[in-house]
């Protein structure tokens, strides 16, 4: 078998055939990938094709796997595996924050050795959120309490804590940028819980890229899983959130992880939320709701008031429905606005909903409803108190608060519709029924327009002596709306 000769003149290719196997060994290559959202395109340019970030395509080197040959033998692991019978679930167990709504949604509690990640947009309040956190975790779980800022200075800190009425002698601030030093931290005060403000300020100098880069973002989150497994701290990570309202860096901080919340609030309003969308120890789906004020931020057990307008009479063009926000149902109001005959196409405005399910409830009440025309007319469509309505469960009390403004005729008060919108007209099922209308019944309510077949077993009986009528479509809700209005 002959040799092969390398031609005098060119480069030594980068594969070559290893010995005994016949596969090729891949030596290192140059690469690029964006420092901002991880993307690799072929060659260098200016502009990530993916995020659109400018200047942030940087070289690296990509190794790619060398066969030996080598089969690999067996050891013997640190820890033998035991039967799950004889393993104790007492060291996860979750501990109260000693802040009721984020307890709700965190399932519980803190567990020990847990990394949450708290995400949203500058300025909603995550920083104020988990000061107060961390003061009521230093005054109830019997350990301190570390809040390492790398984007404030103690001072800073300090003043809001005073504001908030947070201070506590088991509460410990640090300004630092460096992950060395914030380990350092962590081995002088030992901490039970941990609050990192932001996780893409923080960088360790032994991996490329800028602070809040992919390549830094994901080398200190994954130095901080680590931490939070070997010592028991529950460390909590704040993070920044791009204009679509995704977490920023990598995808893979969201993996690393146990528990991933948004925490979601309009500046102009006062309610804020925090949203479950990852948990690893309770359900995914739970909202905790708080309310933003001079003093600081409170849990509100009980927000559904925030959401109504009492009127002291009937006011045509609203109308009441109950959505679920995770497992919690909130009593909330629509507002519709008909406007003035325009030509051409006229204004769809909505604040709080969705505004193509909007267009297709209007699409549906003028080919359905009698005495009804919007398709020359400006429609305004709102929610009251901040709150935001997109499930389908809405379409109903849409429907019927545009119906009760264009037919200038005020519903009943006292009725809630609860329903989802079908192209033709009828009434389609949604889920937990039963639950939104014993949250209406809770607050006074005493009619309730539903779906067919969702109603309680006994037709017209529902919770708290609550009447209950089913609807088969939009034209049977607007009939039943006028009965109910009428009595």
């Amino acid at each position: 078998m002959t040799t092969p000769r390398s031609t005098p003149g060119r480069a030594t290719p980068a594969r070559a055939v290893s010995r005994g196997t016949g596969r090729a060994a891949r030596e290192p290559r140059p690469a690029y990938e964006c420092d901002a959202c991880g993307h690799q395109p072929p060659k260098w340019v200016g502009r990530c094709p993916e995020c659109g970030e400018w200047g942030s395509v940087v070289e690296c080197t990509i190794t790619g796997p060398v066969v030996s040959g080598r089969v690999v033998s067996s050891r013997m692991p640190a820890e033998p595996a035991r039967p799950i019978s004889t393993i104790s679930a007492a060291p996860a167990k979750a501990r109260p924050t000693g802040v009721s709504e984020l307890d709700r949604v965190l399932g519980g509690g803190l567990v020990p050795g847990a990394v949450v990640l708290l995400a949203g947009e500058p300025g909603v309040g995550k920083s104020t959120l988990l000061l107060d956190v961390a003061q009521q975790w230093a005054a109830t779980a019997g350990s301190p309490s570390l809040v390492v800022s790398g984007e404030e200075s103690v001072s800073q800190v300090r003043l809001r804590a005073e504001r908030m009425g947070a201070l506590h002698d088991q509460l410990w601030l640090a300004a630092e940028s460096d992950l060395g030093a914030v380990l350092g931290h962590l081995d002088a005060v030992k901490p039970g819980l941990l609050v990192l403000d932001s996780v893409q300020t923080i960088s360790t100098p032994g991996t490329e890229g800028v602070p809040g880069g992919v390549t830094q973002v994901r080398a200190v989150t994954a130095a901080l899983v680590s931490i939070a497994k070997e010592r028991g701290v529950a460390i909590v990570l704040v993070g920044h959130v791009t204009k679509d309202g995704q977490v920023a860096g990598p995808r893979v901080l969201e993996h690393l992880v146990d528990v991933v919340l948004y925490f979601e609030g309009d500046k102009h309003s006062s309610l804020r939320m925090v949203r479950g969308v990852k948990n690893r120890f309770g359900a995914a789906d739970e909202v905790g709701c708080f309310e933003m004020h001079d003093g600081g931020i409170s849990s509100l057990a009980d927000p559904s008031g925030l959401f109504l307008t009492r009127y002291s009479e009937p006011v045509p063009g609203t109308c009441v429905t109950v959505a679920m926000e995770g497992r919690r149902a909130l009593v909330t109001e629509v507002q519709a606005l008909i406007g003035a005959t325009v030509a051409g196409s006229p204004r769809r405005t909505v604040s709080g909903l969705d505004g193509a399910r909007l267009a297709m409830v209007l699409a549906v009440l003028q080919r359905r409803a009698e005495r009804l025309t919007l398709h020359d007319k400006e429609v305004f469509a709102a929610t009251v108190g901040g709150i935001r309505v997109v499930e389908p469960a809405a379409d109903l009390a849409v429907a019927l608060a545009v119906a009760s403004g264009g037919l200038n005729l005020a519903i009943n008060p006292h009725l809630v519709a609860i329903g989802e919108v079908g192209l033709t007209g009828e009434v389609r099922r949604v889920g937990a029924v039963l639950r939104r209308l014993a949250e209406a019944a809770r607050l006074g309510f005493r009619v309730a327009l539903v779906p067919p077949g969702c109603g309680p077993e006994s037709a017209g009986a529902g919770p708290g002596n609550m009447r209950v009528m089913e609807v088969t479509d939009v034209r049977s809700a607007l009939q039943s709306a006028a009965r109910a209005s009428a009595e």
